[in-house]
C-alpha cells in the first residue's frame, strides 16, 4: 500500500483493520458476530442486486430422490443417511458470474445445490462442480465476485480485473487451474461432478465426531466442451444446459449421481499435512479414501420454474442432527450470508414457500412479516407456561470443537505442507495428461489475450510459473507469440455499420 492509496473504511467512514481477514478467536477459531465490518460487507453484498441471485443467477434444476446404498451410521446419526432411507429432494445447477440471461456454456464454475426434505428438517448442501474455491476467507468473497462481474464504467466483463484479483490472491491458484482446464466447461449438468467443497462435521449416535467432505460423482461420466465447442454452443443455444437437463428428464432418461464422502477422524485435523478446513485445498484420496453413501436420481421437472426453482432457497445453515459445520471460515460466514440473501431476495417468510417448506413438523416462534401464511398460534413467546414448544439442550447439543486464543484478524495457521501453489502444481503434473495440459495452456493463453494489461500480464506469467515452471513458460511464450495477431474476420464483424460505410466509400 502506498501513501496515495486511500485507506479502506466502513460505510460510515471509519477505517478498517483488514480487507482479507475476519475477526476470529485465535487463528484457528470461529469468526465472531461482533465483526461488524464483515457483517456489513456480507449484508451489503447480499443487497446489491434485485431480484436475481447475486452469484449463481443463471441456472435451473429438478426434483428427485436420494437412496442410501451403504451403511455409514458409524459416522453419523443423521436420519437422511441411515441404511435404506429414501429422501425426496430438489436440486439447482447454475453458473456463477453470469446474469440470468447469460450463456450456459461460458467458462465458469457451476453451482451444485441440493435440498433434502428429511424427517428431521431440511438439509441443504451448497457446492460447486469443483472441490475447491478461489478464496479461503469470507472477507475476500465479495471482492472476488465483483472482479468476475462487470466494470463500473462500461458495464463489461473484464479479463484484466479478473487476472488482477487472481494474481494478487495466490490462494486462487488451485481453483483457477480447475477453471482453465477441461472441467471449466462441462458438456452438460448431467456430465459434471458436484462437491460441497467445505469440510463438515458428522456425529454418530455415540457422540463421536468426524470431519467429512462430500463428493457427488456423476453416473453419466464426466464430459466437457472444448473452448471452441462452448463458443459455438453459446451462439447456437444460449440455454443449452437448461434444455439438456429438462429434455432428458422429460424423456425418462433420469440422470443420477453417486454420493461419496471422505471421512477424517476428528483428532487427525490438527496434525494433518494440509489445513483440512482451508477451502482452497483437497484431501488426497490416498489419505482419506472415498466411502460410498448412496445415489441421487433426478426424475421430475418443475412445472413452474419461477415458483419451484428460482424461489428455491438453498442455505448451508440448514443442518440436521448428526451434521454440523467445521472451522472453515467460508462455511461459517455462509451460514449467515445465504439465509440473509434469501430474506432480501424472496422475503422474510421464504421458508414457507412450498419448494422450501420442510416435510418435518415446524414448531417455531417466528411470526408475521410479509407473505406469512403459516398459521401462528399462541403462545408466541418463550419461555412460557402455556404449552408452547421448548428447546431440548440435552437431546440436541450443538456440534462443537475446541477453540481458544486472542481475538485477532489473521490468516489460517499453516500445516506442514500448506502453500498456495503445491496442490495446483500436483494437479497439472500428475492429474492432467499431455492433451489436457495442452488444452489448459491454450485456454489460459486465449483468456490472457483479451485486453489484459501489461503489469497484470507479467504477474499472470509469474502466477502460472509458480504453479508449474514449464506451464508458465509455455503460457508466456504463447501469449507473446500471439499478441500481435489479428482476426480479420472478427475485425470485420466487430462493427458492421462502420464496415458497411467503408465498403461504400
Amino acid at each position: 500500500m502506498t501513501e496515495s492509496t486511500p485507506a479502506t473504511t466502513t460505510d460510515s467512514g471509519a477505517p478498517v483493520e483488514s480487507d482479507e481477514h475476519s475477526l476470529t478467536v485465535g487463528a484457528g477459531g470461529p469468526i465472531l458476530l461482533q465483526d461488524s465490518y464483515l457483517i456489513e460487507q456480507m449484508a451489503q453484498f447480499n443487497r446489491e442486486r434485485i431480484p436475481e441471485r447475486q452469484p449463481h443467477a443463471k441456472g435451473s434444476g429438478a426434483f428427485g430422490h436420494f437412496e442410501v446404498t451403504n451403511d455409514v451410521s458409524a459416522f453419523t446419526k443423521a436420519a437422511v443417511f441411515q441404511p435404506g432411507t429414501r429422501t425426496e429432494l430438489v436440486t439447482r445447477f447454475s453458473t456463477v458470474a453470469g446474469e440470468r440471461g447469460s450463456p450456459d456454456t461460458w467458462r465458469d464454475p457451476r453451482g451444485f445445490a441440493v435440498k433434502f426434505y428429511t424427517s428431521e428438517g431440511n438439509y441443504d448442501m451448497v457446492g460447486n462442480n469443483t472441490p475447491v474455491f478461489f478464496v479461503k476467507d469470507p472477507m475476500k468473497f465479495q471482492h472476488f465476485i465483483r472482479s468476475q462481474k462487470r466494470r463500473a464504467d462500461n458495464n463489461l466483463r473484464d479479463h484484466d480485473m479478473q487476472w488482477d484479483f487472481w494474481t494478487l490472491s495466490p490462494e486462487s491458484a488451485h481453483q483457477v487451474t480447475w477453471l482453465m482446464g477441461d472441467r471449466g466447461i462441462p458438456r452438460s449438468w448431467r456430465h459434471m461432478n458436484g462437491y460441497t467443497s467445505h469440510t463438515y462435521m458428522w456425529i454418530n449416535a455415540q457422540g463421536e465426531r468426524f470431519w467429512v467432505k462430500y463428493h457427488f460423482k456423476t453416473d453419466q461420466g464426466v464430459e466437457h466442451f472444448t473452448q471452441h465447442e462452448a463458443d459455438q454452443m453459446a451462439a447456437a443455444d444460449t440455454d443449452y444446459h437448461t434444455r439438456d437437463l429438462f429434455e432428458h428428464i422429460r424423456d425418462g432418461e433420469y440422470p443420477s449421481w453417486t454420493l461419496y464422502v471422505q471421512v477424517m477422524p476428528y483428532d487427525d485435523a490438527p496434525s494433518y499435512r494440509f489445513n483440512p478446513f482451508d477451502l482452497t485445498k483437497v484431501w488426497p484420496h490416498a489419505d482419506y479414501p472415498l466411502v460410498e453413501v448412496g445415489r441421487m436420481t433426478l426424475d421430475r421437472n418443475p412445472t413452474d420454474n419461477h415458483a419451484e426453482i428460482e424461489q428455491a432457497a438453498f442455505q448451508p445453515n440448514n443442518l440436521v442432527p448428526g451434521i454440523g459445520p467445521s472451522p472453515d471460515r467460508m462455511l461459517l460466514a455462509r451460514l449467515f450470508s445465504y439465509a440473509d440473501a434469501h430474506r432480501y431476495r424472496i422475503g422474510a417468510n421464504y421458508q414457507q414457500l412450498p419448494v422450501n417448506a420442510p416435510v418435518a413438523k415446524v414448531h417455531t416462534y417466528s411470526k408475521d412479516g410479509a407473505m406469512a401464511y403459516r398459521k401462528t398460534t399462541d403462545p408466541v413467546y418463550a419461555p412460557n407456561s402455556k404449552g408452547g414448544p421448548a428447546a431440548d439442550a440435552e437431546r440436541h447439543a450443538p456440534p462443537s470443537w475446541h477453540a481458544d486464543g486472542d481475538i485477532t484478524r489473521a490468516a489460517y495457521v499453516d500445516h506442514a505442507e500448506d502453500d498456495d501453489w503445491g496442490q495446483a502444481g500436483t494437479m497439472v503434473r500428475e492429474v492432467l495428461d499431455d492433451a489436457a495440459r495442452d488444452r489448459l495452456v491454450d485456454n489460459v493463453v486465449g483468456h490472457l489475450l483479451n485486453d489484459v494489461s501489461e503489469p497484470v500480464l507479467t504477474r499472470a506469467f509469474t502466477y502460472w510459473s509458480n504453479i508449474d515452471k514449464t506451464i508458465g513458460e509455455r503460457i508466456a511464450k504463447g501469449v507473446r507469440a500471439k499478441a500481435g495477431e489479428k482476426d480479420p474476420k472478427a475485425a470485420q464483424q466487430s462493427n458492421p455499420a462502420r464496415t458497411s460505410m467503408q465498403h461504400k466509400a
